[in-house]
């Protein structure tokens, strides 16, 4: 049980990190996560050691993480009820990020899931491109293909704010609350 709870502390923060951005639910992630130790320790004897243990978890997690996306899209019950109270979540936020980790962030949401996935394992995660690949069940071509995509979105996306702040670093007068 000591080795169980060691990866549970070595790999909780790095599923949880992954799985919010997949789901956008901190309370949603938080039970995938929990679920796919749940499953791991349920199936740790079929566990094939010539493998790397953290392709296995992060596959398991994924895949529990895509089952819950699809959930959502079969299901999409509100309750006009529900909602009272809590205005400001279902706001849309008209404001600009106020520093750049925002702005990738919000950028990160708006591209296509495939890219996103690809682009925090290899580069938020910092899994070598062969991990991902494994992770993902795509070919390592495919994996190279998709981080760079979605890095050119990104580029593309936050370009007017990296103008921006270059030309306000030039001195030129620009509301700071761009930044």
């Amino acid at each position: 049980m000591v080795a169980f709870n060691k990866i549970v502390d070595r790999y909780k923060d790095r599923l949880m990190n992954i799985i919010v951005r997949m789901l956008r639910s901190s309370e949603e992630a938080e039970d995938v996560v929990q679920e796919t130790f749940c499953r791991v320790y349920q199936h740790r004897d079929s566990f094939d050691f010539r493998h790397c243990f953290s392709t296995w978890i992060y596959t398991i997690a994924l895949n529990l993480a895509r089952n819950e996306l699809r959930k959502r899209k079969r299901f999409k019950f509100t309750d006009i009820f529900d909602m009272q109270g809590k205005e400001s979540e279902i706001a849309v936020e008209m404001e600009l990020p106020s520093n750049l980790p925002k702005a990738i962030e919000a950028a990160l949401k708006t591209i296509p899931e495939k890219y996103q996935m690809a682009f925090v394992l290899r580069d938020i995660q910092e899994l070598p491109y062969e991990e991902v690949a494994k992770i993902m069940n795509i070919p390592l071509g495919t994996v190279k293909s998709r981080v760079n995509r979605a890095r050119a979105m990104l580029r593309e996306k936050l370009r007017p704010r990296m103008e921006e702040y270059n030309a306000l670093s030039k001195g030129t007068l620009l509301p700071v609350s761009l930044l």
